[in-house]
């Protein structure tokens, strides 16, 4: 382990280095388009079992204390961080967002072998 590695000791709530970051930390992070609208927050997201890569992260998406709240799976590779914001930003327009592939909390899109696929490919991405 080097110093980049190292957890912050000064406060034990931080679970971060310069270069990692505990999922509980990431989860409830604020998601920003580029004009730095807000746009959600990222409610959780999904790990490669066999990889232990992130492949996606789900966000929560509008709604009023949860009631109609929608939750749209970006690729892990549609989200950058920005210090400056505090959170992710994505290329993304609300309007894009809305006709992006979404489902509500109590609906399970991963039962669909094929959901995977449809979400990459909204964006224009290779199916990993």
């Amino acid at each position: 382990m080097n110093d980049r590695d190292t957890m912050r000791t000064t406060d034990t709530t931080v679970n971060e280095t310069q270069r990692l970051i505990a999922s509980d930390k990431v989860e409830g992070t604020a998601v920003y388009n580029q004009n730095g609208e807000h746009i959600g927050d990222v409610y959780n997201f999904m790990v490669d079992k066999q990889s232990g890569k992130v492949a996606y992260a789900v966000m929560s998406f509008g709604g009023f204390l949860g009631i109609g709240e929608r939750y749209h799976t970006l690729p892990w590779d549609t989200l950058n961080y920005d210090p400056s914001h505090g959170g992710y930003v994505v290329n993304l327009t609300r309007e894009e967002l809305e006709g992006a592939p979404h489902h509500a909390r109590d609906e399970d899109p991963w039962a669909d072998p094929d959901y995977g696929r449809r979400v990459y490919g909204y964006y224009g991405l290779p199916y990993v």
